[in-house]
């Protein structure tokens, strides 16, 4: 009988075949075989002109799935294509003068549809600090899961229970995190996450989560996919929006759903306890490399994001090298996934003792 160690790795080993050692996943993933796969018969749907009803149920199955990792009902999950247009939807939503608590150099899509807005009183803080600000006033709190930067993780339990206190909204960015950190999105009033990073997606897909009273949004974006009934809402207004958060749906990049439905279902069948443990583990064998070459990453703990401050100028020749990592202001950003393995940690480490 297989163990859980071989099932993953011989599961991971068929779906993987980079052509080098690639240590950017927070940038954006590898796809597994199976959703290259699915993507090119989604293609062939379109050269041949056949029927394209089969994409449509990729969509709901890819939202299905969605739900399920981040524990919320279906009913909860909007499927669009940013970040960035679901943070200007919350933004929208927001009375003038609001305050919105944020975290010091956070992402730019959680942060600017807020800055852009001109009338709302935008707060940072330093990331660490995030929940002790929260204070009565505070109408939403807007923070990622685990820093793009560096990996820095927040302490969401305790903004959550910060934020309660306050009756301040909560909005929480997932990208970075979504697919390797146990996600448990029920207990927030907004989430979101991209596709294509820890969930092994194409790019052109980002989920939103709302709560069951749908948030007070107005669904600006709103077209004929968030009817009700969308295909008897193909003209004129939308008489009966969708009476859940595919309200806030916007009409769907088919392709990019064709290719990340199998991707979260390789991810349910790994479980996202197993890829944590996998992650999580290479990142600290590398932390651990990093000392030995008197290295000091910026402090992450039980991140799978690692960044080393003064070898991100490195990141051209580690290319060229087959080593594929991300310069972020300075600092050399490697990220570990599913994917990876000690040998790819080793080889990174005995390029940068070169």
């Amino acid at each position: 009988m297989e163990t859980t160690e071989t099932t993953f790795d011989s599961l991971v080993r068929a779906e993987f075949t980079p052509a080098g050692t690639y240590l950017n996943t927070a940038s954006n993933s590898l796809l597994p075989a199976r959703s290259v796969a699915a993507l090119h018969g989604a293609a062939l749907l379109r050269a041949e002109g056949r029927p394209l009803t089969s994409l449509y149920d990729d969509v709901e199955a890819s939202r299905a799935a969605y739900a399920r990792l981040a524990g919320v009902p279906v009913a909860r999950v909007a499927a669009g294509a940013s970040v960035a247009a679901h943070s200007g939807l919350i933004a929208a939503s927001l009375p003038a003068g609001a305050e919105v608590l944020t975290a010091e150099d956070d992402f730019t899509s959680v942060l600017n549809p807020f800055h852009v807005r001109g009338d709302l009183k935008v707060r940072t803080v330093p990331l660490e600090r995030i929940a002790e600000s929260v204070r009565p006033g505070t109408a939403l709190v807007a923070v990622s899961a685990a820093q793009s930067a560096d990996g820095r993780i927040a302490d969401l339990p305790a903004l959550r229970e910060a934020a309660r206190a306050h009756g301040a909204r909560t909005y929480v960015d997932f990208s970075q995190s979504a697919g390797w950190l146990p996600m448990d999105a029920s207990g927030y009033d907004f989430t979101a996450a991209v596709s294509f990073k820890w969930l092994l997606g194409p790019h052109g897909a980002a989920f939103l989560t709302v709560p069951e009273d749908l948030g007070g949004l107005t669904p600006v974006l709103a077209g004929w996919v968030a009817a009700e009934e969308p295909w008897n809402s193909c003209y004129g207004p939308v008489t009966e929006l969708a009476h859940s958060a595919r309200r806030f749906d916007v009409s769907p990049a088919l392709f990019t759903f064709a290719g990340l439905r199998p991707s979260l279902e390789l991810i349910e069948e790994l479980g996202v306890d197993a890829v944590h443990a996998h992650d999580v583990g290479l990142a600290d064998r590398f932390r651990s490399g990093l000392a030995s070459l008197g290295h000091e990453p910026l402090p992450a703990p039980g991140s799978a994001i690692v960044s080393v401050p003064g070898l991100g100028t490195r990141q051209e020749e580690l290319s060229r090298a087959g080593i594929e990592v991300s310069d972020r202001a300075g600092n050399l950003r490697a990220s570990f996934h599913l994917f990876n393995t000690a040998a790819d940690v080793d080889r990174l480490l005995d390029a940068l003792a070169a």
